[in-house]
């Protein structure tokens, strides 16, 4: 091709009519996959058994209540009956007992819904919880008033004037009053087992490790097979397997080490030069004799830093005193 002949592009491939689909991504890490949610109508179907059921455990709360609580002295009177004692203990003990155990039935009854329904924590189990022990509330008040109810009834229908008998547990803190006189609506201890359940509740998902209250699976981190792209696959099922990982070395693959004697020995106690002879310093010098030459080495003299190298030299002699004068000497004049 000559200089002056334009150089020609090669023409485009044609595109594909197919569309082609891109390569998925290869994961870092495979996720567990989560159940899928259940259908509202489901969720209320649960809801409406949990309530009917803690609404069930309230008849055995008022059996045991109506058991525990002491049954108050009454006497027949033409008035109706009237208190045995002047201010009976009785009435206040069946609302003590009816109180400790409704606010202990629901504490219980909020750790049972917690770990029940697990895959339903949230507004939608409290909402359970409190409408479960409220009911379970009504149910044992009425149970346990009931008990021995009929026969004090009779009693108090037939019995002469003046006769004593008893009267079954009732509730004098708490009942169902109406409001607009079509609502019913529950006050006092009736209401400590949903402030029970409320605050177990509560408490339990403060608590929670978990953000959204339910159990979330934990990730699978085992890497896929293939990944990193180019890279060795999955771990082998034996030792030797292809396109896995090496084997470890066998146990005779690395050096052994040097035996005792292949290290050089020891010099021998003469090898080294022995210690100078006494003598072979040279002597210090005499008393009031010159100073060493600068630089030179001379025992007892200062090295350099002001540091001595050598046994400390000899003080120079100190000057004669003057004699004292003749006892008969003409002392000499003053002033």
């Amino acid at each position: 091709m000559s200089p002056e002949t334009p150089a020609v592009e090669p023409p485009a491939p044609a595109a594909s009519a197919e569309p082609q689909a891109p390569a998925p991504a290869a994961p870092l890490a495979s996720v567990a996959p989560q159940a899928p949610a259940d259908p509202p109508r489901r969720g209320v179907r649960v809801g409406l058994v949990a309530v009917f059921v803690l609404a069930l455990l309230g008849v055995p709360l008022g059996l045991l209540w109506a058991v525990i609580s002491p049954a108050t002295p009454v006497v027949k009177t033409a008035n109706g009956a009237v208190y045995g004692e002047p201010q009976p203990e009785q009435p206040v003990a069946a609302d003590g007992w009816f109180s400790l155990l409704g606010l202990a039935f629901g504490v219980l009854a909020g750790l049972a819904l917690w770990i029940v329904l697990r895959r339903r924590r949230g507004p939608f189990g409290l909402v359970v919880a409190v409408a479960g022990a409220l009911a379970a509330a009504l149910v044992a008040w009425q149970v346990g008033r009931r008990i021995g109810l009929g026969s004090y009834e009779r009693l108090l229908a037939t019995a002469p004037e003046g006769t004593a008998f008893t009267k079954p547990p009732d509730l004098r803190a708490g009942g169902i009053e109406m409001v607009l006189g079509v609502l019913p609506l529950p006050y006092g201890n009736l209401l400590l087992p949903a402030f029970g359940a409320v605050v177990t509740y509560t408490m339990l998902a403060g608590w929670s490790q978990w953000p959204s209250l339910r159990p979330e699976p934990e990730p699978d981190l085992t890497l896929p097979p293939g990944y990193p792209p180019g890279g060795p696959g999955p771990w082998p099922a034996g030792p030797g397997a292809v396109g896995g990982y090496p084997p470890p070395p066998a146990p005779g693959a690395y050096p052994p080490p040097p035996a005792p004697g292949a290290y050089p020995p020891p010099p021998a106690p003469g090898a080294y030069p022995p210690p100078p002879a006494p003598g072979a310093y040279p002597p210090p010098p005499a008393p009031g004799g010159p100073p060493p030459p600068s630089g030179g080495f001379a025992p007892g003299a200062p090295a350099a830093g002001g540091v001595s190298s050598g046994p400390a030299g000899a003080w120079p002699t100190p000057p004669a005193a003057p004699e004292p004068p003749a006892p008969g000497a003409a002392e000499p004049p003053r002033g």
